[in-house]
């Protein structure tokens, strides 16, 4: 294995700040006031002396105009930042107290919030996927005085739903959005059949996609179609895709990219090359339906993540004859290939290509050269990239964890795993079993039985519950060392407990 200690990587210096643009002004030279007469005209000085003086009260007359006018901002400013400040106070309450929503709709006053703060705080919960606390704030919006129905809030909130798999929810949503009057269009039926497919309720997704095609101006298109290949292609139920895709043949509906570039993903992580290969055929006989960098990255995820480097290398070659230019995510598909095949040269020459071209790294980059490092044992290498990525201020997450944490359990690094705990201490990482069980692989290679037991309190107190794989590692540990009564300890404890949460679907 090569060694990894010199591999270089970029420290990216920040770019110097752009100079601050300053106005060159142009300094207007006084002219002397001169009188038309001769200085013994009196007449004339008096003119002149009349004139100044009301200028000078015409001055005055504007300055404290302008204060007054000034005044005034200032206190608008305040009072819409105090209105502002008793909108959030209302959603707050409100959204912290569901029993009292229910219970009285609420003071006179928050009826009357501003429409900016309750609509961006309806839009900041929607896009965090906080669904509970949205319709919340929905039901909020409702009371407002000023509030009229709209239909695309209604289909926001229904996509969202959808994301979150309450799929019951959504329907309720839209019938809430019927009921006050508005008409239901292409966009909110495609968003309630977007949520029953999330959901695997296919039944209820292709009724909906049959009720769109008998209503007037609801006729699903290829987004329609679409939103459904990929969700049948992620529980893997291809006959039902190629039933999608003979209808929209019927239908006079041509694929476009975004739907190939579903297929091709899906074939392609499935490891379905011949399907895979055959769509992007396809695809390219297509004359209005050009591949892009999507249908790049997923054909080089496809074929690198299995191994085949010499064909994903000709494919890239391929796709960038084609004028279709990389983007952070190819790169980090090619890291991730090149580590996983142990070719650390070629890692080596794709991160030099991406410091050359100052391509910033992501969270994701990171993660991928931590774990290639930690694999290859080369911890230096690591410490400094994790040190690296706080200090560009990229949060690392429960996968940069498992890459430290699995390589200092490969070392016997007892010391350095316990480091990585008392991190999660001090940081709001959200946890998940999948860390918990690399922690428990990594305490028992090194025969750390004590910790490893200690697991399985923290995955209590964190909200995780332990799974099959959490078992069958502990077992293996113990087995290993000959401690039988511990495996038969594990296994009145899996009996009794972990297996009852598995079979109801907790775990």
């Amino acid at each position: 294995m090569a060694s990894l200690s010199s591999t270089p990587y970029p420290h990216r210096p920040p770019p110097p700040p752009p100079p601050i643009p300053t106005r060159q002004c142009k300094t207007q030279r006084a002219r002397p006031i001169r009188a038309s007469s001769s200085a013994s005209d009196g007449a004339g000085e008096l003119s002149l002396t009349d004139g100044a003086r009301r200028r000078s009260r015409s001055g005055a007359v504007d300055a404290e105009k302008l204060r007054e006018r000034e005044a005034r901002e200032r206190k608008e400013e305040v009072n819409r930042k105090i209105a502002s400040q008793k909108a959030v106070s209302v959603i707050l309450r409100r959204e912290a107290t569901k029993a009292l929503i229910e219970k009285k709709r609420g003071p006179t006053n928050s009826r009357k919030l501003l429409p900016r703060t309750v609509l961006e705080a309806l839009h900041e919960r929607i896009t965090a996927l906080r669904w509970e606390s949205a319709l919340k704030v929905f039901e909020l919006l409702r009371e407002q005085l000023w509030y009229r129905p709209n239909p695309a809030t209604y289909v926001k909130l229904i996509v969202m739903l959808g994301k979150c798999k309450q799929p019951e929810k959504a329907h309720e949503l839209f019938q809430a959005m019927i009921d006050e009057g508005c008409v239901a269009n292409h966009e909110s039926y495609t968003a309630l059949l977007s949520a029953y497919s999330r959901s695997g309720l296919f039944d209820k997704a292709f009724l909906i996609l049959e009720q769109m095609k008998s209503t007037r101006g609801c006729q699903p298109d290829v987004h329609t179609y679409s939103i459904l290949i990929k969700s049948c292609l992620q529980v893997f139920a291809y006959d039902k895709v190629q039933d999608l895709l003979s209808d929209m043949e019927a239908e006079g509906i041509k694929p476009n990219t975004i739907t190939y570039n579903t297929l091709i993903d899906s074939y392609g992580k499935a490891k379905m090359f011949a399907e895979m290969e055959s769509r992007i055929a396809e695809m390219l006989r297509q004359p209005d339906c050009e591949p892009d960098v999507w249908t790049m990255n997923s054909t080089l995820r496809a074929f690198g993540g299995s191994g085949q480097i010499g064909t994903m290398e000709k494919c890239y070659e391929k796709f960038q004859s084609a004028g279709i230019q990389p983007n952070i995510r190819t790169f980090n598909i090619l890291l991730d290939s090149y580590a996983k095949a142990g070719n650390y040269e070629k890692m080596s020459a794709v991160m030099e290509y991406m410091q050359k071209y100052q391509y910033s790294w992501t969270s994701v980059t990171y993660n991928v050269l931590i774990d290639a490092f930690g694999r290859a044992g080369d911890l230096k290498q690591m410490e400094h990239l994790f040190r690296l990525m706080q200090s560009e201020r990229i949060k690392p997450n429960c996968v940069t964890l498992c890459s430290l944490v699995r390589a200092y359990g490969q070392t016997g690094k007892a010391d350095k795993i316990k480091g990585v705990l008392r991190f999660i201490d001090n940081s709001d990482v959200m946890l998940d079993t999948v860390f918990f069980n690399c922690l428990v692989d990594a305490f028992g290679r090194m025969e750390c039985f004590a910790e490893m037991k200690d697991v399985l309190e923290m995955m209590k107190q964190k909200g995780c519950k332990p799974d099959k794989i959490t078992y069958r590692t502990m077992v293996k540990a113990y087995s290993n060392s000959g401690m039988m009564s511990h495996v038969k300890e594990l296994q009145a404890l899996f009996e009794s407990g972990w297996k009852s949460s598995m079979e109801d679907g907790e775990v």
